[in-house]
Order: C-alpha cells, then sequence, then structure tokens
C-alpha cells in the first residue's frame, strides 16, 4: 500500500480520524486544512491569558473516545485528564429557582422526586429504555455506513428498531413518563442541537439522556482541545502529514476518477479524496458540476441543525453560584425551539447557555479572573450583523446578572463574537449551521447524504452532515466508518 495516497480534506474529528487510521493500515495520507490550526471547530482562542475553547464544549460519551484511542493501543489518560463534573451542569428556571443535575443516580432521584412525587420509579424506567437505545444504537447502527436500506433489512435490527423507538417521537415519549414541566425541558434539552424541536426528533434519541444522566458530564483538563492535540499526535505518529492553512479549492477529476486536490498552496496527487469539511461546500463547490452528488434544491430543502450566537468573555472578576455548565430555561422552551425550527426568525425571548470553565479549570484564566462562554442556538440562514450580536449580547448579560444576583458588564475585559458569518466564512458551514444535519426521521441512517460519492468513485464523505450524525463522538465514528469504506475500496481496486 506503500504509495496509495489519501487525501483528507478538513482536520475536525471525523478527518482526523479517517486520517490516523488509514495511515495506520500503511496508507500515505495528508491532511489539507484551511484554518492556522487542526480541529475545525474546536479550534482554541487564546488572548491576555485568557484560552477559550471555539467549538464543542460538552464533553459526553466518554466510551467512544476510550474506544478510539484503543485502536492505536492507546489510552484517553495518555494524553489528558478527565474530571467528571458534579453537578453536571445547572439549569436556571428564574431567580432562586435552580436545578442541578448531579453526578450520583441517588441524588438525581432525589431531585426529581422532590419537583414530582413519584417519579423516581418512571426514572428509572426511562433511563433503562435509554440504556438499551445506546447500547443498540452504539453498538450496531453508528458503525453502519448507511449506503443502502439493505444494510438493515436484519430481522433481529427490525425488531431492536422497534424498542429504539424510532417512529415515536421525543416530546411523547417524555411526557408519557413524566408531567412537570422542569423534568420535560432536562429531558428534552439535549435533543435541542440535533436540530428539531422534541416533537419532531425520534424517541430512540432519549439515549443522549443515557450519556448526559448516567455516563455523565467530564471535562478534559486544560480544556476540550486537548482532545484534538491527542487525535493530531495519533495521527502524526502514523504517518500523517498535517498542511495548515491550506484550503482546497477544487477536485480534480478525470474519467470519474479523483486525482487529486488542487489547493492555494498547488495540486497534490491522491488515490483517493475524504471529504471532511462541509459536505454541501464539497458537493457543490469543489466538484464539476455534472459529478455533484446532489443538487442544489436537494440541499435548499434539507433541515440543518441551528446555528448558535457565541461571545468568548474575560472577566476581571471571580463569579460565584455559577457552575462549570449552566442552562439559562427562564423563558418560553417552546417559543425558542419553534423560532429556531419551524418559525426562523432571531428569537424573541431566547434561551441561553454559559460555560464558565474557569470553575473547573485554573488554566484558561489569570488568576482571579474568569473565562465565560455564552451560547445562544439560532435558526441557520438568518442576516448576521453586527448590532444584531451587540443586541442579544446586551440581553444575556442582562438575565445572566438579574437570575444570578450579581454583575458582570462592568467586569469585562475581553469581548469577542462569533455567529453565522464567522462558521461560513471559517468553514464553508451551509447556512452557517453550527452542529451539521439535522437528525429528524426523514434524515437518519441511509436518509442521510451518502459517505460515497455516486459519480465519483474514489471520493468519499465523513463528518457531522453524513452519518451518524452531529456532535464529537459521531464525528469520530463517522472517522472510523469511512476509514473502512475507503480501505475496502482501494483494496479492490488493487
Amino acid at each position: 500500500m506503500k504509495n496509495t495516497r489519501i487525501a483528507i480534506i478538513g482536520s475536525g474529528f471525523s478527518g482526523l480520524a479517517s486520517a490516523a487510521l488509514l495511515a495506520q493500515k500503511g496508507y500515505e495520507v495528508s491532511i489539507y486544512e484551511k484554518n492556522d490550526q487542526a480541529g475545525g471547530r474546536a479550534r482554541v482562542w487564546k488572548k491576555d491569558g485568557f484560552t477559550f475553547d471555539m467549538g464543542p464544549s460538552w464533553y459526553w460519551m466518554p466510551d467512544v473516545f476510550e474506544n478510539y484511542f484503543a485502536l492505536f493501543g492507546k489510552k484517553v489518560s495518555d494524553f489528558y485528564e478527565l474530571k467528571r463534573l458534579d453537578p453536571g451542569y445547572r439549569v436556571y428556571f428564574g431567580k432562586n429557582d435552580i436545578l442541578d443535575i448531579p453526578a450520583n443516580m441517588e441524588a438525581l432521584e432525589a431531585s426529581f422526586e422532590a419537583l414530582e412525587p413519584g417519579s423516581t420509579a418512571h426514572l428509572r424506567h426511562f433511563l433503562a429504555q435509554a440504556a438499551y437505545k445506546y447500547q443498540v444504537g452504539m453498538g450496531e447502527y453508528v458503525f453502519r455506513p448507511s449506503l443502502s436500506i439493505t444494510e438493515f433489512i436484519d430481522w433481529r435490527l427490525i425488531r431492536e428498531s422497534i424498542g429504539l423507538q424510532m417512529f415515536s417521537s421525543m416530546s411523547s415519549h417524555v411526557r408519557k413518563h413524566f408531567k412537570h414541566p422542569k423534568i420535560r425541558k432536562v429531558l428534552e434539552f439535549p435533543v435541542l442541537f440535533l436540530g428539531a424541536t422534541p416533537q419532531n426528533t425520534p424517541a430512540m434519541y432519549s439515549m443522549m439522556n443515557y450519556a448526559d444522566l448516567v455516563m455523565g458530564t467530564w471535562y478534559p483538563q486544560n480544556g476540550m482541545n486537548e482532545i484534538i492535540k491527542a487525535m493530531v499526535q495519533v495521527a502524526e505518529e502514523a504517518g500523517v502529514k498535517i498542511h495548515l492553512n491550506t484550503e482546497v479549492k477544487h477536485i480534480k477529476t478525470e474519467n470519474k476518477q479523483a486525482l487529486g486536490v488542487e489547493t492555494n498552496q498547488g495540486f497534490f496527487e491522491a488515490d483517493a479524496v475524504v471529504a471532511a469539511a462541509d459536505y454541501q461546500h464539497v458537493d457543490q463547490l469543489l466538484t464539476d458540476k455534472k459529478l455533484r452528488n446532489y443538487s442544489e434544491n436537494y440541499w435548499e430543502n434539507r433541515t440543518m441543525s441551528p446555528s448558535s450566537l457565541l461571545f468568548y468573555v474575560g472577566l476581571t472578576k471571580k463569579i460565584k453560584d455559577v457552575e462549570h455548565h449552566n442552562l439559562f430555561f427562564d423563558e418560553d422552551f417552546e417559543l425558542h425551539a419553534k423560532e429556531i425550527y419551524s418559525d426562523p426568525k432571531w428569537p424573541s425571548k431566547p434561551l441561553f447557555y454559559a460555560s464558565c470553565p474557569s470553575k473547573t479549570d485554573a488554566t484558561v484564566a489569570p488568576e482571579g479572573m474568569e473565562n465565560l462562554f455564552f451560547l445562544m442556538p439560532l435558526a441557520p440562514g438568518l442576516t448576521d450583523s453586527e448590532e444584531l450580536r451587540e443586541k442579544y449580547f446586551d440581553v444575556m448579560v442582562a438575565r445572566f446578572e438579574q437570575v444570578t444576583g450579581q454583575t458582570i458588564k462592568d467586569h469585562i475585559c475581553l469581548k469577542r463574537s462569533y455567529a453565522m458569518n464567522d462558521f461560513e466564512s471559517d468553514y464553508h458551514s451551509f447556512k452557517g449551521n453550527a452542529y451539521g444535519l439535522a437528525n429528524t426521521l426523514a434524515q437518519t441512517a441511509f436518509f442521510k447524504p451518502s459517505m460515497r460519492s455516486k459519480k465519483i468513485k474514489n471520493l468519499f464523505f465523513t463528518g457531522q452532515l453524513t452519518v451518524p450524525g452531529p456532535g464529537v463522538p459521531p464525528s469520530i465514528i463517522s472517522g472510523q466508518v469511512v476509514s473502512t469504506l475507503v480501505d475496502k475500496h482501494l483494496q479492490k481496486a488493487k
């Protein structure tokens, strides 16, 4: 396999995972990364003694990371120190109205019981179902490339699909078990970032509640970018070459075969190309029109996951009574969901998320200061402007101050915003989406954009717009799945 060259477009989680695994098999693998550091959305920004993770901030499904590094004879602990957060996160329903999500199951049951007497039995049943879905979903479904429905014509899988509740909604599933609105909001919040309302998200995604409430919320010391550093190290040790500041402009083809990639640094030959960049961008702008996988109309009709308005904020003082992860649900949950998914607009009364990693990690802020990360989910494709960003920053800060009972605005020493225009310019993100393709039933498994090009024999796709879907663990798995497809193709072509 020596001298069989593979070009990977993009160095996010899926790109790094596929590159390392293909290099491990003996291929000559090169990654071409548009930006000045590896990691895709999981880049890091440092300024004035502050360190900000620019993208993912939640570490769920620790088994996926362990399983990935085990493929190279490594453990997570070889690269970074993990700490389980307790509480995993805090939910603010208003001033002096909070719900902490403890790491201990007995404490969690007691919290739910205080809200809804008799809910303990329902929670245990709900989480037992979620555990089953996680076991089957993560063990059976996510490692299938979903190239054809025939992959799922298996009576055992069909029976398990019924158990996974693929055809009922997350909303109805939660309401079947619980009556209290606060419990319902806590259980429905993880699917907000999957790209649909709980009413339109399959109940099988209650597996996310198992990941959240049972497996726990973790934090890698020094930040989420430590995962990227570890994956880069594994890839480079396997022989992968990473070319930064190298943007792919076109995939050169001949006789329906990719010959390599044309970049701002020149042309690089390849025997196979793996697109770990935004799928729509690669399909519509990097390939010749007659060789595209999908039409422009196809992409316009996809349901995308939300975009986000982000702020990276440095404070000159320490703040109190705030956890590492904080959800502000002090406004109408259903209204904000509607204004993301069914009636897209800048929200009337937004929910938002605030992360304060300096509560856990002293390295991310100067002594006596605090690192804050604000995130407000938004419908993709909206108009983005500095005026709108500032308007909503003021909204979030005012609500933060009112709900937590402390001032921060006069103590801001550093601030940077990030929203749709930035997602588009930095990642070529379709409609400025932040998380990929929505996980609706009509966009699950073989209904997602295919991992294989239909017209270019040696072009493959991986990442959050194809299987298994959005999120850090699914993106790592996507890289694993596509590496197997590429290897099979190249072995067959020999």
